[in-house]
C-alpha cells in the first residue's frame, strides 16, 4: 500500500510555501503566500496549508510539518523565538495549536533542520552517513544529521548562524556573527554602511562583477565569514558532508570560493570531507517533511 502523502509548509521572512509531499520527497502540490508582516495570528499560514490540504486528488495528508525560521523547544512543540518572524507569532506557533487548527496530527520544526532532513534522506546527502546542511539566504541556518536521525537535544541545535565569528566586534558590541557577517541581509546592511546605497546580496555581487572596490571587498568578506563557520559546523561535528543551501549560498559566484577556501584549509576539516550544493533547492525543507518522523522519531 502507498504511504500517505505529507503536508509540509515552510515559513519565511519573506514568502510561505505549502505542499503535499509523497514518500519519495516529491512535491505533488505546491502553493506559496507572502509572509504577513503585521498579523499577531498567524492565520495566513494555517489557511495556506488548509488549502494544500483540500487537494484531494492525491488522498488525505497523514501529518503536516511545519519549518519555522527560529529557534524550536522539540519536547514541548513550540517556536522559542524568530527574528524574521512577526513578534507574537512564537507564541501562537506550537504542534498543538497547528493539530487542532489543521485537523490532523501536526509537527512544528525549525526550518534548517527540516532541509537538512530532506536534503540528507532524499538530496546531495543521501547515502552518506553523517551530514551537515547550511543555508546561506536571507538569514544562515544549520542542522546536522546522523545515521538517518536529525541531531537535536530538547531545543533545536546547531545554531550556526549566531555563533560569534569575531571576538573583538562582539566584544564592542559590534556586528560579529556568521548571519550578520555572511548572510543576504548582513551584506545588505554593510552595503548601506560604506556607500552603496539600498542594494541586496544580488546587487553587491553585481557591483562587485563590475568591479567596485567596495562591493567587492563585502563580497569576498561574506565568502571568508561563511567559510569560517562552515569549518566551525565541521569541527564541531565532523560530517563527511556539508550541504549548502540558500539562495546566495548555492550561486556559482558564492559556493566555488567558499568551498575551496574551507578545503584549502585541510587541518580543518577530515580527510573524507566532501562540500556540495543542495540538491533539492528551495524544496528541500518541503521534501523533509516526508522523512521527518524517521530522522526524528516523531511518529
Amino acid at each position: 500500500m502507498t504511504p500517505l502523502p505529507v503536508l509540509a509548509a515552510d515559513v519565511g521572512g519573506t514568502q510561505m510555501r505549502a505542499a503535499l509531499v509523497d514518500h519519495r520527497g516529491d512535491v505533488l502540490v505546491r502553493r506559496s503566500a507572502a509572509t504577513p508582516g503585521d498579523a499577531d495570528v498567524p492565520a495566513a499560514l494555517i489557511d495556506l496549508i488548509l488549502t494544500v490540504g483540500a487537494e484531494r486528488a492525491h488522498g488525505a495528508a497523514s501529518h503536516a510539518v511545519v519549518g519555522l525560521p527560529g529557534a524550536v523547544d522539540y519536547d514541548a512543540g513550540r517556536l522559542l523565538w524568530a527574528p524574521h518572524l512577526p513578534e507574537r507569532w512564537p507564541d501562537q506557533l506550537s504542534d498543538e495549536e497547528l493539530s487542532t487548527r489543521l485537523g490532523l496530527r501536526a509537527h512544528i520544526a525549525n526550518d534548517a533542520d527540516l532541509a537538512a532532513v530532506g536534503e540528507a534522506a532524499f538530496g546531495a546527502g543521501a547515502g552518506i552517513a553523517d551530514v551537515a546542511y547550511l543555508t546561506i539566504s536571507t538569514g544562515i541556518g544549520a542542522g546536522v544529521v546522523h545515521d538517518g536521525r536529525l541531531l537535536r537535544g530538547r531545543r533545536s541545535l546547531a545554531e550556526v548562524g549566531h555563533t560569534v565569528i569575531d571576538w573583538r566586534a562582539w566584544k564592542e558590541g559590534s556586528p560579529s556573527t556568521l548571519e550578520e557577517l555572511g548572510s543576504g541581509s548582513g551584506l545588505a546592511r554593510m552595503a548601506r554602511q560604506v556607500g552603496l546605497g539600498p542594494l541586496d546580496a544580488r546587487g553587491v555581487e553585481t557591483a562587485a562583477a563590475a568591479g567596485d572596490a567596495r562591493a567587492i571587498a563585502l563580497w569576498e568578506g561574506a565568502i571568508s565569514a561563511c567559510a569560517a563557520g562552515v569549518s566551525n559546523l565541521v569541527m564541531a561535528f565532523y560530517p563527511s558532508a556539508v550541504v549548502i543551501g540558500g539562495g546566495l549560498g548555492r550561486g556559482a559566484a558564492f559556493f566555488g570560493p567558499l568551498r575551496d577556501q574551507v578545503m584549502g584549509r585541510p587541518e580543518h576539516h577530515p580527510v573524507d570531507l566532501t562540500i556540495v550544493r543542495a540538491a533539492l533547492g528551495d524544496d528541500a525543507g518541503l521534501a523533509g517533511a516526508a522523512a521527518w518522523p524517521g530522522a526524528t522519531g516523531q511518529a
